[in-house]
């Protein structure tokens, strides 16, 4: 095997390693609301106010499922609706304090999940996983552009 296949052969398994541990971390999420209702929101706790059809492309619905979307999150006080001081025609979807704290919150909760099984492992592989702290942090950065490319 070259060099080459080796290294793709890693590249597989890591991502198998990594897409089972997401999809089982999203499959354990509260179920308070939906996927793309809890994904609005960390985009807005992330970006800051944003109009409803940037909301719609990056979180892949249509505009009228997100003004829906919006709407329902409104009523339940996590988001609010506010002009865009900038043109008054415009209107932003921000986050409330409740929203924000909700992000927080489910944040906080999945890392807890995480470090309790961490807790679990060798102090080996500890030691492997804060050496691979590196390339995860540069791993989550390739993704967040990769993701910001696929907005426009």
């Amino acid at each position: 095997m070259s060099h080459r296949d080796a290294a793709h052969g890693a590249s597989d398994a890591i991502g198998t390693a990594l897409y089972g541990l997401a999809t089982r971390a999203v499959k354990r999420l509260p179920r308070d609301m939906s996927l793309t209702s809890a994904a609005t929101l960390a985009t807005l706790d992330r970006t800051g106010p944003r109009r409803i059809t940037d909301l719609a492309v990056a979180e892949g619905v249509t505009q009228p499922a997100m003004t829906v979307l919006v709407r329902v999150m409104e009523e339940s006080g996590l988001v609010e609706r506010k002009g865009d001081p900038s043109d008054k025609r415009v209107t932003l979807v921000c986050l409330t304090e409740a929203g924000a704290s909700y992000v927080r919150t489910r944040h906080q909760a999945g890392v807890d999940a995480y470090a309790r099984l961490i807790d679990e492992l060798t102090g080996d592989e500890v030691e492997a996983l804060a050496a691979a702290l590196p390339a995860l942090l540069h791993l989550a950065e390739l993704e967040s552009h990769a993701r910001q490319e696929s907005d426009r």
